[in-house]
């Protein structure tokens, strides 16, 4: 089930959003579209930071975001990017009109069946559905510390380290292979803070909760030897890719 209140956490951030968040590398892309096609969505596209390398990778470019903060933001960035208010259990386009959809760091906040129901609608026959998200490098102390921290993924009562992510089973797609694509960013320290607040479980955390996470990743960087005393510094970066076909 869907936390609502945390899929909804996002609405009205989209400048913030676009400044901080991370983007992607263009492998992902390639990895999902590896030969131009005529036309993509991009499902849940927030600002655009994966509908930007679609560009290159199809005639048509659609993104839909039920966000207007978010599509504003992104119309602006890419006005050639064909932008619609939507969410993915009602998808505004006409059957088989697409022949890939993507879906960047959002696809755990849709309604699975629902969802999959929607794109194997708009998809051609065979079309591809391209799934993916940035996570920790288990091999980044500091940054592992700060998701074990704040992230929703990575939270926990105990000691135990979530395992890597597996490819669900999707209604109506057969899974086609996966990647992993390690790449690395250059942040300030004060962008790398930002960056956290703009993630759901601080938008939604009380005025103490927010205090508290925030005082804890402070420590983490001002106690981390890569990172103490330090304005700015090297963050690695993983992207899962999950690529699918529509059976």
């Amino acid at each position: 089930m869907v936390d609502q209140q945390l899929a909804q956490s996002f609405e009205n951030i989209g400048e913030e959003y676009d400044r901080y968040r991370p983007g992607f590398p263009d492998a992902a892309a390639a990895e999902i579209i590896p030969t131009r096609v005529s036309s993509v969505l991009d499902l849940g596209a927030g600002t655009g930071k994966f509908t930007e390398l679609l560009l290159s990778r199809a005639d048509r470019v659609f993104a839909v975001e039920p966000s207007v903060a978010m599509l504003d933001v992104l119309r602006a960035k890419l006005p050639e990017v064909e932008a619609i208010v939507g969410g993915a259990e009602d998808i505004p386009r006409p059957d088989a009109s697409v022949d890939a959809v993507t879906v960047a760091q959002a696809f755990h906040w849709f309604e699975r069946d629902a969802a999959c129901a929607e794109i194997a609608r708009v998809l051609v026959p065979g079309g591809i559905l391209g799934l993916l998200w940035n996570r920790a490098d288990r091999s980044c102390s500091w940054d592992f510390a700060c998701s074990r921290i704040v992230h929703p993924a990575y939270r926990s009562d105990d000691d135990e380290i979530p395992p890597e992510p597996e490819p669900d089973a999707l209604p109506g797609f057969a899974f086609s292979h996966r990647a992993e694509i390690a790449w690395s960013e250059r942040i300030t320290r004060g962008d790398y803070i930002a960056r956290w607040l703009t993630v759901s479980s601080f938008l939604v955390a009380d005025g103490p909760t927010h205090a508290t996470m925030l005082r804890a990743v402070e420590q983490v960087l001002d106690r981390d030897p890569e990172t103490a005393g330090k304005e700015d510094f090297e963050l690695p970066q993983i992207t899962e890719v999950f690529v699918y076909r529509a059976a």
